[in-house]
């Protein structure tokens, strides 16, 4: 348990840290990184994670995602509050980093509504079912590494930041907006990406099983 343990924690600590770091070079550099390349930095950080640690811990890095492996069946439930705790103290380390390098920056890379709070909740609703709904397609199991795994869902992650990530932030993820959130106290529509990820992602896993039957992975049918 603690190599998987440590796995997310790390795995966690570089999505932050390559994620939202991007966010901050890009405002500190007068937008030398772009949105596509702001985009591309989460997708592929993802898949870089999934192929470092998928055989070890999942690569979930992701509260809503572990939470979700969950009420599929595919994970232990005595495992879910360690790894929920372990990803968020990775990714607060990881903001931790960034705010000793950038103290000025105002958000460190929070995820924050630019229109309404309904309107982000709903679009973080559909992008973490869309995301878990992948996931469960192309993921063998828990701790499994697929040949083609990161390559897809870092896709869909760089796919959704792309076209929704001006409007909400396309977080997706609790401890990824979590951390940015703590470290630079903008607490701003924080609920949002705290409930949606998790609502989207449990969401995805009763539509799998309207889909597939009781099943949520294929290569277990």
């Amino acid at each position: 348990m603690r190599p998987a343990l440590l796995a997310e924690l790390l795995g966690a600590f570089m999505l932050v840290l390559a994620g939202t770091g991007a966010i901050i070079i890009n405002d500190v550099s007068g937008g030398a990184i772009t949105h596509l390349g702001i985009a591309l930095s989460f997708g592929l950080i993802v898949l870089a994670v999934i192929y470092t640690y998928g055989d070890v811990s999942g690569a979930h890095i992701n509260p809503a995602v572990t939470i979700a492996f969950w009420a599929a069946k595919r994970f232990p439930g005595k495992h879910v509050l360690p790894y929920i705790a372990v990803q968020c103290i990775g990714a607060i380390a990881a903001s931790s980093v960034l705010k000793l390098m950038f103290p000025d920056h105002p958000t460190l890379g929070a995820t924050l509504p630019s229109g309404s709070a309904i309107q982000s909740f709903v679009l973080e609703l559909i992008l973490s079912w869309w995301l878990m709904t992948v996931i469960l397609a192309v993921a063998h199991g828990a701790k499994e590494k697929g040949v083609v795994a990161g390559i897809i869902i870092g896709a869909v992650v760089m796919v959704e930041a792309l076209f929704a990530g001006p409007i909400c932030g396309a977080s997706m993820n609790p401890a990824r907006s979590l951390a940015p959130a703590l470290l630079s106290q903008n607490f701003d529509g924080l609920w949002i990406y705290l409930s949606a990820p998790i609502l989207g992602m449990v969401l995805a896993v009763w539509s799998c099983r309207f889909v597939r039957g009781e099943c949520c992975c294929p290569a277990r049918c």
